[in-house]
């Protein structure tokens, strides 16, 4: 078999190693052939060597230009059937920060100093204001951005564009972590006394039943998404089927529960549905009184006229409540929290707390959305003394 490294001669009379190899078919079926030109005869054996022990195993990635933000397109564009549209603009606004620190750079010349570098910028000075280098993002900002980046380059590495995930083992600085965690103290969730001040001081408000619900642990978007044909008042019941999220906080999104999960059917405590019942006869008598003008939307979150209302909408009554009632101001969201704290400290298992919120992890729902408090840990205080109680038992004297 002839050589296939062939000696070239420039017109200067520099000498040169040449081979061609081929290395597949594109998409036509066309074979496509890769030229490596070598200055040493020693290093075009060994390069002829890897590329046919890279084509032999599948292991071969060709030379490419695709930059960085070439492959994030390519990224979003693979993600078009499989998520959200809510969803899609949440990686949208994190791969935003890869595009501008990363985005020029060839992927094949990508390396973990590039990403470290890009985190590093991210703590520091990513946040714009007014068009300006402003201040670092959150530390759970950046890795969800860190996040997307390495989820873009695993499908390069599966398309066989780079040959390893350089962010795979790129993580967030723990002195960062622990710098965000002291600077950005977060409002616990409501202890079980706020929780019960919150509900008596809403009892008259035409809001009652939407806020109950939240209280119960439906998500903001699940509340907003409740339909009357969901609930059977006669059962006790409702169906967690359809939700109203919004995006960018500006257009309201109606589809079905985030996961399959979600969609669930959960007993209604006796106090809801009661609430429910009185919002039912509320929405009867302002039909009536409205006539013509009243829009019989079918939700259970409506307006005076009877149109749909939105999380942004919920969420701002429930803010202008907790401050009239001089309640501690905590996110709507963690109404959740509280509710399957409760239910947690109270005994109810682990998978039914998971069925509870929605979730298919069990260990999930406890480790992000369980947080006992000081009362909460009483009993294991009490159960300590047993073991710590020494002055209750007989003194010794030393002989």
């Amino acid at each position: 078999m002839a050589d296939p490294i062939k000696k070239i001669t420039l017109r200067d009379g520099t000498v040169r190693y040449r081979f061609v190899i081929d290395v597949g078919r594109d998409a036509d079926g066309k074979r496509k052939q890769l030229t490596v030109t070598e200055n040493k005869l020693a290093d075009a054996r060994n390069e002829l060597a890897r590329l046919r022990h890279e084509r032999r195993t599948g292991q071969l990635i060709l030379p490419s230009k695709m930059t960085v933000s070439q492959l994030l397109d390519a990224y979003m564009a693979s993600k078009a059937d499989d998520l959200e549209e809510s969803t899609l603009t949440g990686y949208r606004n994190a791969l935003v920060h890869v595009h501008e620190y990363l985005g020029h750079l060839r992927l094949q010349e990508l390396t973990e100093e590039h990403v470290e570098s890009m985190v590093a910028w991210l703590l520091v000075s990513a946040r714009r204001r007014g068009g300006t280098a402003g201040t670092g993002l959150r530390t759970t900002t950046a890795d969800g951005v860190l996040g997307r980046l390495r989820a873009a380059l695993r499908l390069a590495v599966r398309r066989r564009l780079v040959a390893r995930n350089v962010a795979e083992y790129i993580t967030i600085p723990r002195k960062a972590r622990k710098a965000d965690r002291r600077e950005n103290r977060r409002e616990e969730p409501w202890v079980l006394t706020e929780v019960q001040a919150f509900v008596v001081g809403i009892r008259e408000d035409r809001g009652f039943a939407a806020l109950l619900l939240g209280l119960m642990g439906l998500r903001p978007a699940e509340v907003a998404g409740l339909r009357w044909e969901d609930i059977d008042l006669e059962a006790e019941t409702l169906v967690v089927a359809n939700t109203r999220t919004m995006v960018g906080n500006a257009r309201t999104l109606e589809k079905d529960t985030k996961t399959e999960a979600g969609e669930r059917t959960l007993p209604l405590p006796s106090p809801v549905s009661r609430a429910l019942m009185s919002a039912q006869l509320t929405q009867e008598v302002e039909q009536l009184s409205m006539g013509s003008y009243y829009q019989r939307s079918g939700y259970v979150y409506v307006d005076h006229l009877g149109l749909p209302m939105d999380t942004r909408q919920l969420r701002e009554h429930a803010y202008s409540l907790m401050a009239k009632l001089g309640l501690r101001k905590v996110r709507l969201y963690d109404a959740r929290h509280s509710c399957l704290t409760f239910l947690a400290m109270n005994g109810v298992p682990d998978t039914i707390l998971a069925a509870w919120a929605g979730h298919t992890n069990a260990s999930f729902t406890k480790r992000v959305y369980v947080h006992p408090t000081a009362d909460d840990m009483r009993s294991a205080s009490t159960q300590l003394e047993a073991l710590l109680g020494f002055e209750d038992g007989p003194s010794q004297t030393a002989v």
